[in-house]
């Protein structure tokens, strides 16, 4: 009898568990401390936030072999005749394959007065690596 007694306590606990897992609310991230830099993470939990545009500045064959769902894509080189494109009224994170051209990209528009604007470090290597996603 004790035995039935520790199972059934301990599966009304497991299921416990897995529900709070299950169910909680993803942390929500203030997007007015944003960090340039960003995690793949950080932007995994911010892709879903409507005042959030992931922009990917990788060419279109790049993008076209897998991307993050829902994003834009504006090739780096095509940024200089596309800045009325990129939103200044909502956060703006930049997306390549290893974060170097994103990280191009924030930096020539630092240069030109964007502030809202961030890198996701580790391009999309980082984001494959993590299991998240991708759109072909």
């Amino acid at each position: 009898m004790k035995r039935h007694i520790f199972v059934f306590g301990f599966l009304s606990l497991l299921i416990v568990a897995l529900a709070a897992c299950g169910g909680a609310p993803a942390t929500e991230i203030d997007l007015s401390t944003l960090a340039v830099d960003l995690q793949a993470s950080d932007v995994n939990s911010l892709r879903e936030n409507p005042d959030v545009v992931v922009i990917d500045v990788r060419e279109q064959y790049e993008y076209d072999e897998g991307h993050i769902p829902g994003v834009t894509l504006i090739p780096l080189g095509s940024i200089p005749n596309r800045l009325d494109e990129i939103p200044t009224d909502k956060e703006v994170v930049f997306v390549c394959r290893s974060g170097n051209r994103s990280n191009q990209a924030t930096q020539f528009l630092q240069q030109r007065g964007f502030e809202n604007i961030h890198n996701m470090l580790g391009g999309m290597n980082a984001w494959q690596k993590a299991g998240y996603d991708i759109e072909r």
